[in-house]
C-alpha cells in the first residue's frame, strides 16, 4: 500500500507539479484538439498545428494569470 501512495504521489507531483492552472489549461487544450481530431475538420498537418498552437496559448494565458499585479 505504501508503494500505490507513493506512486500516486510521483505522478501528482509530475503532472500538476506546482501549478494547478498550467496542468489545467494543457489538458482542456489537449480535450478541445481531440474534440477537433474527432469531427475530421482539419488534416493532419492542421491538426498537429493546431494542438500545438493551443497549448502554447493555454501555457501563456495561465503564466500571464499568475504574473499579473495582484489588486489591493
Amino acid at each position: 500500500m505504501k508503494f500505490l501512495k507513493a506512486f500516486g504521489q510521483f505522478w501528482y507531483d509530475f503532472i500538476i507539479g506546482d501549478d494547478w492552472k498550467i496542468a489545467v489549461a494543457v489538458v482542456l487544450a489537449l480535450g478541445v484538439t481531440l474534440a477537433v481530431m474527432a469531427t475530421g475538420a482539419l488534416g493532419d498537418t492542421a491538426l498537429t498545428l493546431f494542438g500545438g498552437v493551443a497549448i502554447v496559448v493555454a501555457f501563456a494565458i495561465s503564466l500571464a494569470i499568475d504574473v499579473r499585479p495582484k489588486r489591493r
